[in-house]
């Protein structure tokens, strides 16, 4: 299960990837926002981290208009490591190192187009363990202060 949120400026593209997300079989969450009426990102990023901080889904995606605000509030829930991605390169090493478990989007940044090729390597790319599992281990650690 994926946690999608976004505000007004994201709402389009997150319209987007919720369509290539039916088109894949991939089940979803939409935690908000409903339409373009400006709203408060801090809102809807907020309750898809705790959805996936909770365990009721596996990862999420936020988008707001630059990523920048709700990948920031994302990564103030407890358990959240979210990585604002502009190119798939980035999507796939956040997900490898990282073991990044939202992504953020900026719609103003990326376009539809990418967007979804971001969308499709985040979700396919496994955390490679190993000495990046030791360096997650270390901001997990940093939670707990």
């Amino acid at each position: 299960m994926i946690a999608l949120g976004s505000d007004h400026g994201g709402f389009p593209l997150k319209q987007h990837i919720k369509e290539y997300l039916d088109a894949h079989g991939l089940d979803y969450v939409d935690y908000g926002c409903a339409d373009t009426t400006s709203c408060d990102y801090p809102v809807y990023g907020k309750a898809a981290a705790e959805a996936v901080a909770s365990g009721k889904c596996e990862r999420g995606i936020v988008i707001c208009t630059t990523g920048v605000g709700i990948s920031i509030t994302a990564n103030k829930v407890k358990g959240i490591r979210c990585a604002l991605c502009t190119d798939p390169y980035t999507a796939e090493m956040t997900r490898r190192h990282n073991d990044a478990n939202m992504l953020a989007l900026g719609a103003a940044i990326v376009g539809p187009g990418l967007a979804q090729r971001i969308v499709e390597v985040f979700l396919t790319t496994e955390f490679e363990g190993g000495r990046h599992a030791r360096r997650v281990g270390l901001i997990t650690e940093m939670e707990s202060v």
